[in-house]
């Protein structure tokens, strides 16, 4: 059975001259195939551990000042050890009879308003499950596809349990349907799975018709009137 250890440290600094609340955090998590190493600031990501790429990824965005984290790859992997010997000392101590399991919930919406034959992004949104890992993986009509696949960091709600996004950079094709599959260790049945169809609105040609139908009649109505203007003078 795969376990989950999560170290999570929190520092509050409050202001005493306006007693606003900022909350700094530190996330640490690893099982026997997940690892994730994060720091953030009021709930926003500031810093990640990318373990494939064995580099520290800095997300404060373009305005902040800049600013880097001391220690790199090497501390993040140091810590993540430090995790898994504490993970493996726990199991040993406590040996847990069961495993908590909280299924995930999915969602799924493109980024942008959908405009046909123009780049977009779709995003399947997993939250409110328990452990980690859950599987994402997308079809376009019924096909797989991983080009232009992406997949956020997990993020820890305030219940305990975790959120991940995946993105796909789709190109909108009317009737296209795309879907997004969730696989989770809590899921006994068939795979989440949610399917979003691509549909572009056209421009409607109502006020168009309506516009020359009226413009029509109006013509019509001046060149009756002037008819019998003609005609009401040559009578006099």
């Amino acid at each position: 059975m795969e376990m989950y250890g999560v170290l999570l440290m929190l520092t509050v600094i409050v202001s005493t001259a306006t007693q606003v609340e900022h909350r700094d955090f530190t996330f640490i998590g690893c099982s026997d195939t997940e690892k994730e190493y994060l720091i953030g600031f009021d709930g926003e990501e500031e810093y990640h551990t990318d373990f494939i790429r064995k580099e520290g990824v800095v997300t404060v965005p373009d305005f902040a000042d800049p600013y880097s984290f001391a220690g790199g790859i090497e501390t993040d992997l140091a810590q993540i050890e430090v995790c898994k010997q504490n993970l493996a000392t726990d199991i040993k101590v406590y040996k847990p009879s069961f495993e908590q399991l909280d299924p995930p919930d999915t969602s799924i919406y493109s980024k942008d308003d959908v405009v046909q034959d123009v780049e977009n992004t779709l995003i399947c949104h997993v939250t409110g499950f328990f452990p980690p890992p859950v599987n994402v993986s997308w079809t376009k009509n019924n096909q797989i596809v991983t080009e232009g696949m992406g997949l956020s960091q997990y993020r820890r709600k305030s219940d305990g349990t975790f959120n991940i996004f995946s993105t796909l950079k789709f190109t909108p094709k009317e009737g296209d349907i795309y879907s997004c599959t969730v696989n989770h260790k809590s899921i006994q049945s068939q795979p989440k799975t949610k399917t979003w169809e691509v549909d572009v609105a056209l421009p409607s040609v109502g006020p168009a018709v309506f516009c020359g139908v009226g413009l029509t009649l109006g013509l019509l109505g001046v060149a009756t009137g002037t008819f019998f203007l003609i005609k009401g003078n040559n009578c006099n």
